[in-house]
C-alpha cells in the first residue's frame, strides 16, 4: 500500500528553537521525529528540510507530500502584524524546496486573504506550479464567513484550487479560538471550493483533562460530530486525519474507524513535524502493539502502521487523495 500524506508543515528558513514548546519537542521526540537533535539545533532549516526529504524518499509507503507554510498575520492594509519564527514558511521557501524535490512534493501555497493584492498573489502561484490553499485562520484572525472574502473562495474554486481549512485546537501559536470552529467552512463550501477540513475539528480544554482523553463519545467535542454528518452532506467537503495520532486526538480513532460511511471522504495526513508517540497516547491498542509500533524508525512509516491498525490498506482513506488533487496536480 502507498499513499499521499495530504498534510504536512515545512518550517521558516528562519527558524530558531528558542520557544518552550520547541526545546521541549526537540529534547522529547527530536530522533523519534527523524532528526539529529544536534544538527536540528545548529543549523535548523537546512537540517529539516534534508532529513524531511530524505524520509519522503525512503518511506515503505509514501510516495509524496503535500506541502505548506504559513503566512504571515497582516492587517488590511497588508501590513505584516506578526510572523511565527517557527511556523511561518514562506512561498517562496517551498518553491526553491519543491523545484529541487518535484518528485516527493506537491505544494500548497498559504495566502492571508487580508492581503490587498491576495487574488493577485494566488494567480502567481498558481502559475508557478503550487497545487492547492493553506488557511490557518485562526492565527489571522480571519473569519471566513464574512462576505469579503468571498471573491478569495471564488477565485479558488474558478482555478480548482484545493483548500486545507485548519479546525479545532491549536497549540503552536496563538489564535482566536473563535476562528477555530466549524463555520469557518460555511462559505468556501457555499462557494463550491473543495475544501479538506483538518483534524476531524477535534477540540480540548486543557482543564477538563478527563474529557481531552476519554475514549467515551459521549465526551468528544460537538464539532467533531457536526463534521462528521457535514461530510455525508456536501459532495466539495473532505476532512483529513492529521495529527490524530497526538495524545488527546487519538481516543477518536476506534470511533471514526467504524464510521464506514464517510471513510471515502477521509485522506491520510500526519500534521508533521508535530511530535507523537505510539506508545503514551490515547487510542485503544495493547501495549504489546504500541511498544512493536515504536520500533519502526521513519516516523511516517510509523504513524501509517498505527492508522493501518484502525484503517486496513484497501481502506480508501489512502487513496481519496486522487479525488482532490488531479493526476496533473500530483505530477503523474
Amino acid at each position: 500500500m502507498q499513499t499521499v500524506d495530504i498534510h504536512v508543515h515545512l518550517l521558516s528558513s528562519e527558524v530558531a528553537f528558542n520557544r518552550l514548546y520547541d526545546k521541549i519537542a526537540i529534547r522529547l521526540f527530536g530522533r523519534k521525529l527523524g532528526f539529529d537533535p544536534k544538527a536540528l539545533l545548529a543549523n535548523p532549516y537546512p537540517a529539516y528540510t534534508n532529513a524531511l526529504v530524505n524520509m519522503i524518499r525512503n518511506s515503505q509507503y509514501l510516495t509524496k507530500i503535500v506541502l505548506f507554510g504559513v503566512d504571515a498575520q497582516v492587517d488590511d492594509s497588508g501590513k505584516e502584524l506578526h510572523r511565527d519564527q517557527t511556523v511561518c514558511a514562506t512561498n517562496e521557501d517551498l518553491l526553491k524546496l519543491y523545484q529541487k524535490n518535484s518528485d516527493v512534493i506537491i505544494p500548497f501555497f498559504s495566502i492571508n486573504p487580508m492581503r490587498p493584492d491576495a487574488l493577485e498573489l494566488i494567480d502567481k502561484y498558481y502559475e508557478l506550479g503550487f497545487k492547492g490553499a493553506k488557511f490557518l485562520q485562526n492565527y489571522w484572525g480571519v473569519d471566513t464567513r464574512e462576505e469579503r472574502y468571498k471573491p478569495y473562495f471564488e477565485k479558488l474554486k474558478a482555478l480548482n484550487i484545493p483548500l486545507i481549512i485548519h479546525l479545532g485546537s491549536e497549540s503552536s501559536v496563538s489564535t482566536v479560538k473563535a476562528c477555530e470552529s466549524i463555520t469557518m467552512l460555511e462559505q468556501p463550501l457555499e462557494v463550491g471550493v473543495k475544501v479538506i477540513a483538518a483534524h476531524m475539528a477535534l477540540s480540548y480544554e486543557p482543564l477538563k483533562f478527563w474529557k481531552a482523553f476519554s475514549k467515551n463519545p459521549k465526551n468528544f467535542n460537538e464539532d467533531y460530530f457536526t463534521l462528521l454528518k457535514m461530510l455525508s452532506n456536501y459532495d466539495n467537503l473532505y476532512a483529513d486525519i492529521s495529527a490524530l495520532i497526538t495524545p488527546v486526538r487519538a481516543k477518536v480513532l476506534r470511533h471514526l474507524s467504524k464510521q464506514n460511511d464517510i471513510h471515502d471522504k477521509l485522506l491520510f495526513g500526519t500534521d508533521y513535524p508535530v511530535p507523537f508517540s505510539t506508545v503514551f497516547t490515547s487510542y485503544d491498542l495493547p501495549y504489546k502493539k504500541r511498544f512493536a509500533l515504536a520500533k519502526e524508525p521513519n516516523p511516517f512509516d510509523r504513524c501509517i502502521k498505527a492508522m493501518l491498525e484502525y484503517f486496513p490498506e484497501d481502506n480508501p482513506i489512502y487513496t481519496n487523495h486522487k479525488k482532490i488533487l488531479t493526476n496533473e496536480q500530483q505530477n503523474i
